[in-house]
């Protein structure tokens, strides 16, 4: 069992975005008798998982609409393949984006490398 701030530790977030991600019933952490949260070991793996769409971009509501489906059980299983093969869509349309840019990036690079070592010729 994890604290709230040893959970935000481990998943390298912080207390409050764990408190957000519970407000917004992404996660329901178990509570001590005092009130206190608490994460067990099914809760950092859902909430990497989590992070993981959050950082490629998916969106907090199809997040919600994601748990919400998989807290319904497996009858919700054709609908969440949805959400996530569109998620996956999206990633490859980034990883796409991203490759161009990169390529684009080199080219200039390699133009300012080369400018600049002209004009160091230039000078000597």
């Amino acid at each position: 069992m994890y604290s709230i701030s040893e959970a935000a530790e481990l998943l390298d977030v912080s207390p409050h975005t764990l408190r957000y991600y519970e407000k917004e019933g992404i996660i329901v952490p178990d509570r001590q008798a005092n009130g206190i949260r608490s994460y067990h070991e099914d809760h950092v793996l859902w909430l990497k998982f989590v992070i993981k769409l959050r950082e490629t971009q998916m969106p907090i509501s199809d997040i919600k609409q994601y748990t919400k489906l998989f807290q319904a059980g497996d009858r919700t299983a054709v609908e969440r393949l949805a959400i996530l093969e569109n998620h996956q869509k999206n990633i490859q349309q980034q990883l796409e984006t991203l490759h161009a840019t990169n390529e684009m990036l080199e080219t200039k690079i390699d133009n300012y490398k080369t400018y600049i070592l002209k004009k160091k010729h230039q000078h000597h």
